[in-house]
């Protein structure tokens, strides 16, 4: 019971993060907490914030509290050294200096478990993340913490790019090392017997940078070349990945990720209006006079936005606010969602007819420059409860426009 209640302690901390960790009357939240934290340890990460902190400035708090018992800096350098090597909490090292601060489950503690999978936190973690309470906090953040950018061979000159949404001048600007990963979620699909439609690799995403640091210091990873981590990312875009990195000008991770098995896109797919709660400055549109209604596209997309004339009804395959489409023509076409496209491109390049192409939304939104910033930016914008009943009510709003409520046929 007293274990229990240091449990619920970090919980509570941990909530007040910029990506909080509600609780939820499951008990998974406690169970994910046990898997990784050990009492002692569980003490020490409530006297972490989710701002990067010296040994000095983390030990300076701990003085301040009788509930626990560090010797000196080098005790304490253990335990937090011990914690991030499970993935409890993040840790950069710069101009040589160790920075430790809290990590939220999501982006962040779950995939740095990519080494320590087990049925059992499997289990716990599925039961948690499909819990409202954490489908609220994770979509009422004022910015994701992801975003889409699209692939290299589906933009032009004329969609005038700027730098932080091209792939490759993203890894030109890049600090190193770099590190590939093997992709968490297509791992866990693998061990729950659903292997990935879309591509058998599984080292698929890179860690760049002070992150890809941290994921050495974990023995996570392998480390790359600059020149390896670019044929890598090549590879995914020809395979139908869809390239999401961190929503910073400055990457410290890129994900490339398929519909069937990202945690991330399979949320997506279940929003009413997923693009109220994306970050993407591009979307796709169709030249319904060059479409000749083939259907790659439709089986390229990795989030549905795609569509096609039924041939034998003559009627679109897609319902937009509850209505059908039909085609001017009577023909096949292709028809895109602007509701949910993402604006990854995977749709242009393999088009035979070049009927698809990306245009750039009208305002561009920029990133902050590193993930320091955009918790700051989120943290700025945290409402706790009152936030949770707004993206509520949004979705609420959304489901009844649409007419999609698979949100709430969420297991």
């Amino acid at each position: 019971m007293k274990n229990q209640k240091i449990y619920r302690q970090l919980q509570e901390h941990l909530n007040k993060m910029p990506v909080g960790f509600p609780a939820t009357k499951s008990g998974a939240d406690i169970k994910l907490l046990m898997s990784i934290f050990t009492p002692e340890e569980a003490k020490i990460a409530r006297f972490l914030t989710y701002k990067l902190e010296n040994i000095e400035q983390i030990f300076d708090r701990l003085k301040q509290s009788s509930s626990t018992i560090i010797e000196s800096h080098e005790h304490l350098t253990k335990i937090l050294d011990r914690i991030q090597k499970k993935g409890g909490i993040e840790s950069k090292i710069k101009d040589g200096v160790r920075y430790y601060c809290n990590a939220p489950l999501v982006v962040g503690i779950y995939e740095m478990q990519v080494n320590r999978l087990t049925p059992e936190f499997l289990e716990n973690f599925n039961q948690y993340s499909s819990d409202i309470n954490f489908a609220l906090e994770f979509l009422s953040t004022k910015k994701p913490q992801m975003r889409t950018i699209p692939i290299q061979k589906s933009i032009t000159s004329t969609n005038h790019v700027s730098h932080f949404d091209e792939v490759v001048k993203l890894f030109e600007n890049a600090e190193s090392p770099f590190v590939v990963l093997e992709c968490i979620c297509r791992k866990k699909r693998a061990l729950e017997e659903k292997p990935c439609k879309v591509t058998n690799r599984q080292e698929t995403c890179i860690a760049v940078g002070e992150f890809a640091s941290t994921a050495l210091l974990m023995n996570i990873g392998r480390e790359i070349s600059r020149d390896n981590a670019i044929s890598i990312i090549e590879q995914n875009q020809k395979e139908g990945l869809v390239l999401q990195p961190s929503n910073t000008e400055k990457i410290e991770f890129i994900c490339s990720c398929c519909g069937c098995c990202c945690g991330m896109l399979s949320i997506h797919k279940m929003l009413p209006i997923p693009v109220e709660f994306w970050s993407s400055n591009f979307y796709a549109v169709v030249d319904s006079n060059a479409c000749n209604g083939c259907g790659v596209c439709e089986r390229r997309c990795q989030v549905g936005a795609v569509k096609i004339v039924d041939k034998s009804s003559q009627k679109i395959r897609l319902t937009r606010y509850g209505k059908e489409y039909v085609s001017p023509e009577g023909s096949a076409k292709a028809v895109v969602d602007l509701n949910v496209c993402i604006g990854c491109g995977l749709c242009v390049p393999t088009c035979s007819k070049k009927a698809v192409s990306l245009v750039k939304k009208g305002e561009e939104t920029k990133p902050p420059l590193n993930r320091e910033e955009l918790y700051e930016v989120i943290m700025s914008h945290k409402q706790g409860t009152l936030g949770r009943l707004k993206t509520a009510g949004r979705l609420v709003k959304g489901m009844i426009k649409t007419g999609n409520t698979s949100l709430l046929k969420k297991p």
